[in-house]
C-alpha cells in the first residue's frame, strides 16, 4: 500500500511540475527539459538510474527502468508526458503555473494534463524504494517531450532511436482513463480505455484562377475551397463498432436495464442517456474543419486557398475514411495527411486489464468499471511501433460536478487533492499485482 508520505508527494511533485512552464506551442516551442530534470532527480532519490535523451537540444526525455523480479515476465510500460497546451493567464482564476494548492484543489496547467500522473509514478517508484518492495515484471518508466504536437520531439524519437530501452515492453500504461464519471443519476462509472481512433490532420488546398474581385470569375479558389468543407463539416459518418466500443455499448446497456441492440446506434445512445458521452464520439469516423487561409487583399481573388481538418479515424477504417475524403473534396480540391497517426485497438479479455478493472474496484466499490475507446491520441500510437499495447488508465475519483474533459486545454484546469491520493493508491495497488 502507498504510505503518507506518498500521498503528500504525489501532491507536492504535481504542483511542482506544474511551477514548470513546459508549454509546447507547437513548430518546436517547447522546453522540457527543467521537468525532467526534476522527475530525473526524484527517480535517482529512489535508486534508479534515469537516463535523459533529446532529439532536439531543451526537449528532454527521461527513461528509467526497474528490474522485475521475475525475469521470463514481459515487462511493461509506464509513460506520461511533460509538456503541456498554452494557457492564457488573464483568463484563469489562479495563474496556471502557480501550481497553488486551495481548498483541496491543485490549479494549473497540467493539474489533468497529465502532470498528476507523472507525479503519481514519481510517488509510487518512491513508496516502493522505501519500502524495498520490486515488481514482479520490469516497469519501464518514461516521461516524453512532444506530446501536444507531433510527439516527433518525444515519443516517436524514443520508438525509433531508442528501443532498446523498452526492451521486453508488451503493454504500456498511460493517459487517461479510471476517473469517476457522474451520470447524473447516482451513478459513478469508471471508463478505462482499451484503443484510440487514428488521426489524421489534412490540409485542403484549392487551386484556382486569381484576378480582379470585381469580375466574374468561375473558378474562385475560395469558393471551391468552402464548398468543400462545407461538404466534409456535413457529412454523415455511418457507425462503425469496433470491439471496444462494442463492449462499451454492451456493458452500459446491461447496467442501464435496455436493449443493445447494435444494429441502431444512435438510438441505444439516445436510451443510455449522459453515459453517451463516452462512446458517441468513438462510434463513427469523424472530420472536422478547424483553420482557413485564403487572400490577401479583399479586391483580389486568390488563385489558391487551404484549409485545414482534424479527421480521426477507427481502428480498421482508414480506407474508408480515404475514400470519403476523396469523393467529398472533390476534383477541384487536393488533400494530403498534414499529420497522421495509427488507430489503436487493445483487448479488454486481458488479463492486463482484469488487473486494472479490480485495482479500481478495491478502492471504487461503489463504482462500475467499463471499457471505452479514446475519440484522440496519446504517445500510445508511437509506443505501438515497438509491439506495446496500450491502456488509457490515470485513476482519479473525482466529485460530482467536476466536468473531468472541460479541464482538458481548458481554462481553471485544476485536480482534488484527494483525487490524487486515490490515483497514487489504485496505481500502486495494480502496478503490485501487474
Amino acid at each position: 500500500m502507498a504510505d503518507r508520505h506518498a500521498l503528500d508527494e504525489v501532491v507536492e511533485f504535481t504542483s511542482g511540475l506544474i511551477r514548470i512552464d513546459t508549454t509546447n506551442r507547437g513548430a518546436g516551442d517547447c522546453r522540457e527539459r527543467p521537468a525532467a530534470e526534476y522527475a530525473a532527480e526524484r527517480l535517482a532519490d529512489a535508486g534508479l538510474e534515469p537516463t535523459l535523451l533529446e532529439r532536439t537540444p531543451g526537449r528532454t526525455n527521461v527513461v528509467a527502468r526497474i528490474e522485475g523480479t521475475d525475469p521470463s515476465a514481459d515487462a511493461l510500460l509506464l509513460h506520461g508526458h511533460l509538456d503541456v497546451v498554452p494557457a492564457e493567464a488573464a483568463d484563469w482564476s489562479v495563474h496556471p503555473f502557480s501550481g497553488e494548492v486551495r481548498d483541496g484543489v491543485v490549479w494549473g496547467r497540467g493539474a489533468v494534463d497529465m502532470k498528476n500522473m507523472d507525479a503519481m509514478i514519481l510517488a509510487v517508484v518512491r513508496a516502493w524504494a522505501r519500502a524495498g518492495f520490486r515488481p514482479r515484471r520490469d516497469i519501464v518508466v518514461a516521461f516524453t517531450a512532444d506530446e501536444e504536437a507531433s510527439a516527433e520531439d518525444g515519443s516517436g524519437f524514443l520508438a525509433d532511436e531508442h528501443p532498446y530501452l523498452f526492451e521486453g515492453c508488451t503493454e504500456g500504461i498511460s493517459e487517461s482513463g479510471a476517473f469517476t464519471f457522474h451520470d447524473g443519476a447516482g451513478r459513478q462509472l469508471y471508463p478505462i480505455a482499451a484503443g484510440e481512433r487514428g488521426t489524421a490532420w489534412l490540409k485542403l488546398t484549392a487551386r484556382g484562377r486569381a484576378g480582379h474581385g470585381s469580375k466574374v470569375n468561375r473558378e474562385n479558389a475560395v469558393t471551391r475551397l468552402a464548398a468543400a468543407i462545407t461538404r466534409i463539416g456535413a457529412h454523415e459518418w455511418p457507425p462503425r463498432l469496433t470491439p471496444t466500443v462494442r463492449a462499451a455499448l454492451t456493458e452500459l446497456a446491461a447496467l442501464y436495464g435496455v436493449d443493445a441492440d447494435l444494429r441502431d446506434v444512435d438510438r441505444l445512445l439516445e436510451k443510455l442517456g449522459p453515459a453517451a458521452k463516452l462512446v458517441e464520439s468513438t462510434v463513427r469516423n469523424s472530420a472536422n474543419p478547424t483553420m482557413l487561409d485564403a487572400g490577401y487583399k479583399i479586391n483580389v481573388i486568390p488563385g489558391e486557398a487551404v484549409a485545414y481538418v482534424d479527421g480521426r479515424y477507427l481502428p480498421g477504417c482508414e480506407e474508408e475514411f480515404r475514400a470519403a475524403l476523396d469523393r467529398l473534396t472533390g476534383p477541384d480540391v487536393d488533400w494530403e495527411y498534414h499529420h497522421r497517426e495509427v488507430a489503436l485497438q487493445a483487448p479488454v479479455d486481458s488479463p492486463t486489464y482484469a488487473r486494472l478493472r479490480a485495482a479500481v474496484e478495491e478502492f471504487a466499490p461503489e463504482g462500475h468499471v467499463v471499457p471505452y475507446c479514446m475519440s484522440g491520441g496519446t504517445d500510445a500510437k508511437q509506443f505501438s511501433r515497438l509491439g506495446v499495447t496500450g491502456y488509457g488508465f490515470t485513476p482519479l475519483k473525482l466529485p460530482e460536478g467536476y466536468d473531468y474533459q472541460a479541464m482538458f486545454h481548458g481554462v481553471d484546469e485544476r485536480v482534488p487533492v484527494e483525487a490524487l491520493h486515490f490515483g497514487v493508491r489504485v496505481l500502486d495497488r495494480f502496478l503490485r499485482t501487474a
